[in-house]
């Protein structure tokens, strides 16, 4: 079987230093690598995998359209002009962007929804993450896209950001968002529906980063060969 060729970004990160330690296992290989600041190619790459900033993710697309090369992009933290940059490039390439390459947490991201819907109403919706001290944006992208599901099962808008002070009642219809920033913690996440006399948590805690990196080359060896466009780790594992 022939080795898929990687262009990498971010290869200096945790991330990027996971997927090389692994790649090999997986039938692939780094042909290309590239931190903030370097020159970013993807020559001779089947597939560009990008875990470094999302401040280079126009040039990031750009390089990978240039080369015609797919695209598996894991940042998080993303402004409206670089998600903008992320569907542009989705017209003319394959790209899978999500926010976890986790097989587990995509198995939350199925399980938070399922349980949305049969519990209802009237149970209270939080969320609570925790990652390393060095992690610079939160919510996690992880989060985030928890809050997302919660608000489509729930029809409901307000997101409430950590609370302080003399805030009132909590309000039936918010969805309640917590980060905590410390030590070397990798990723955890809890969905709490907490409702009159029980409660329900969906948790999911990654111990290692080669969770994540086995994912994100899953990911790149699945979206070969497909037809341009914005798919997901739904659209990689058939959920």
């Amino acid at each position: 079987m022939t080795k898929l060729r990687i262009a990498l970004v971010g290869a200096a990160g945790r991330m990027g230093q996971a997927i090389a330690s692994v790649a090999a296992s997986e039938n692939a290989e780094i042909v290309a690598k590239s931190d903030l600041g370097d020159r970013i190619t993807s020559a001779d790459a089947d597939v560009l995998i990008d875990f470094s900033s999302a401040a280079a993710t126009e040039a990031v697309c750009d390089a990978a359209v240039k080369s015609s090369a797919a695209l598996v992009i894991g940042t998080t933290g993303h402004s409206a002009k670089e998600k903008q940059a992320i569907e542009t490039a989705a017209q003319k390439i394959p790209v899978v962007f999500a926010s976890n390459f986790s097989i587990g947490v995509n198995a939350l991201f199925s399980l938070t929804e399922q349980a949305a819907k049969i519990l209802g109403e009237n149970f209270d919706l939080e969320i609570l993450e925790t990652h390393h001290r060095l992690k610079k944006d939160a919510p996690s992208g992880t989060a985030k896209t928890l809050a997302e599901i919660l608000q489509r099962a729930r029809n409901a808008e307000k997101l409430r950001h950590g609370r302080e002070g003399m805030i009132g009642e909590r309000e039936k219809s918010e969805i309640g968002i917590h980060s905590v920033r410390g030590g070397d913690v990798v990723g955890d996440h809890t969905v709490i529906f907490a409702g009159q006399g029980e409660r329900v948590e969906l948790t999911h805690r990654a111990s290692s980063r080669e969770t994540f990196a086995r994912g994100a080359l899953r990911a790149a060896q699945w979206v070969i060969g497909k037809s341009p466009g914005l798919y997901d780790m739904h659209d990689v594992l058939g959920l």
